[in-house]
């Protein structure tokens, strides 16, 4: 049994390390050609952030569809509630209704995981091509020459390599610029993934979304997912640190260009983007979650009081005293 899954491990990963390390060497070409040095570390750090540039355009498509799932759920929300008022007591009916109305909307919820999905395995892919290259065995298109040079190549005083862990266990040839640097893209890792999510529950999540069992998890994994990777960042070489917080930089950048001008119905962002559109005199989009205005209050007209003919004419017969 073990030898199957290991069989279908390598079977899946092998693809994977020939894309990955087709896009790496691909970049590493790149720069060389233009002038760098073939086995400088800001060169591979260069291919590597090349590589993140290449992936993440390749999921922009995965990214839009991902949006527009997010933005179309939320627009179900009204009756998504009206289900659950309806069929709480039945929960096998209340899946089934909620699944129709998803698919009579056109809206898959479970798109807006696909490109972190997608990212998992080349992740991991990236992780162990430069795990063995750190150890002078290469991987996918790479060749002995490239794995050594990966091996050998420095980046601000540690080797592309290097992982904070063998820093603290006292590993030879690393020193304190190898913790320094390693423990300093660790904490940048750990910070740009809290700020990616934190982006995007605080300015394009409606108020409602905030709140109930799933905005509870969701808040939990906000805490908790940064403090996995920081824990798990410990044993993750340098060059995998770049490419994560160049992922999550990427992340940053394209999430603020879709909320400030695609955001979702009900939240902050479309507000803030109602208010610019005001300003601008252009014809704002109406809030299709946000509640109706109540109509304008119509007063009756107030009749004056009726008066009588000596109260019209005033004191003295309405004639001012001589």
């Amino acid at each position: 049994m073990l030898d199957f899954f290991s069989s279908l491990g390598s079977t899946i990963m092998t693809p994977l390390y020939f894309v990955t390390s087709v896009i790496l060497a691909g970049w590493h070409w790149v720069f060389t050609t233009i002038g760098l040095s073939t086995d400088s570390g800001w060169t591979w750090v260069l291919s590597i952030v090349g590589l993140t540039v290449t992936i993440r355009a390749l999921l922009i498509p995965l990214f839009v569809k991902q949006i527009k799932s997010s933005r179309n759920m939320q627009v179900l929300q009204p009756k998504v509630k009206e289900l659950q008022k309806k069929f709480g007591h039945d929960r096998e009916r209340l899946a089934q209704e909620t699944m129709k109305l998803y698919q009579d909307a056109g809206t898959n919820p479970f798109a807006s995981c696909l490109p972190l999905i997608l990212q998992a395995p080349i992740f991991l892919a990236l992780f162990r091509l430069l795990d063995n290259a750190a150890h002078g065995r290469a991987k996918g298109v790479l060749t002995d020459d490239q794995a050594n040079s990966i091996e050998g190549a420095e980046f601000l005083g540690a080797k592309i390599a290097d992982r904070f862990i063998d820093y603290y266990q006292g590993a030879a040839g690393t020193t304190w610029h190898v913790g320094a640097l390693t423990a300093g893209l660790v904490l940048l890792m750990t910070l740009t993934t809290f700020t990616t999510q934190r982006q995007l529950m605080r300015k394009n999540m409606p108020k409602d979304a905030l709140t109930g069992p799933y905005a509870q998890q969701q808040k939990i994994l906000l805490y908790v997912l940064p403090v996995v990777f920081a824990v798990g960042g410990i044993a993750f070489p340098v060059g995998v640190l770049l490419y994560w917080t160049t992922s999550n930089l990427w992340t940053m950048g394209q999430q603020f260009y879709v909320i400030r001008n695609n955001p979702a119905p009900g939240t902050p962002a479309f507000a803030a983007k109602q208010s610019r559109e005001r300003k601008k005199g252009h014809v704002v989009t109406q809030d299709p979650l946000a509640p109706e205005a109540a109509p304008p209050v119509v007063r009756a007209r107030q009749q004056p009081k009726k008066q009588s003919r000596s109260q019209r004419k005033g004191p003295a017969g309405g004639r001012s005293a001589s």
